[in-house]
């Protein structure tokens, strides 16, 4: 890299506006355990830094540049850890919690394997099998049938919490999925073995969580993977409805 090109970049992450997003995120995610990237009533990154409840796609927003800086500074955070856990939605995950993601996503309940397509069913194989791997790299065999792209495979996968996902851009400077085995991620991250923790009692922690979260917002659910949403809950989240907190 450049000189100078790393002192720029830290620029723009603490220029003041992130830098308040980030503490008001982290002061988020330290009460309630979880926090969303985006969503119309339960608290989000999106939500503080536009200080109400956003309906629609952050993107055509005003601040949408600062919501683009903060949300890559939560990720590359080594603390924060991302997944599509409440409602299929990237979600930021308190270290406290880690243990109990790493366990549940790891446990292939049937929650996370009825269903499961066979493309993404091979995908899953494989990233048992290599570790990591690239998305953009892969190559399903003759025999398998992917009746989608493996990147909607890959989608699958993350909202089951089967895999560990991250983004990234290849030198061609196209986007790619890099996949990992949740043990391999917690080596990495430095997670600690989840000895004597079940999947149930993981799944009571993060339901615990996501009750601190929906409690903010009246009649406000965080659905889970393994809970289907309630229909009066989904209702009134559709129409917006009630108090919110940093939504």
């Amino acid at each position: 890299m450049e000189p100078g090109v790393d002192d720029a970049l830290d620029a723009v992450v603490n220029e003041p506006g992130v830098d308040e997003a980030l503490v008001q995120a982290r002061a988020a995610l330290e009460r309630f355990g979880l926090l969303l990237l985006s969503d119309p009533a339960l608290p989000s990154l999106v939500g503080i830094i536009v200080g109400e409840p956003l309906r629609a796609s952050w993107w055509g927003h005003p601040r949408g540049g600062l919501i683009y800086r903060a949300m890559n500074a939560l990720d590359d955070d080594a603390a924060v850890l991302s997944t599509k856990l409440v409602a299929g939605k990237v979600t930021y995950v308190h270290r406290r919690l880690w243990r109990a993601i790493v366990r549940l996503g790891s446990a292939r309940e049937e929650w996370q394997m009825h269903g499961l397509s066979e493309g993404a069913s091979w995908l899953l194989e494989h990233v048992a099998e290599e570790g990591e791997l690239r998305t953009d790299l892969v190559v399903p065999p003759p025999g398998v049938r992917l009746q989608r792209r493996v990147a909607d495979a890959a989608r699958e996968l993350e909202r089951r919490l089967l895999v560990h996902s991250s983004e990234m851009h290849t030198p061609s400077g196209a986007h790619a999925k890099v996949l990992q085995t949740w043990a391999n991620w917690a080596s990495a991250a430095g997670v600690e073995k989840a000895r004597g923790l079940t999947p149930g009692t993981a799944r009571v922690q993060l339901e615990a969580a996501a009750e601190r979260l929906a409690e903010t917002t009246a009649g406000g659910e965080a659905v889970l993977p393994w809970r289907p949403a309630s229909r009066a809950a989904a209702g009134k989240r559709r129409m917006g409805r009630g108090r919110t907190v940093g939504a």
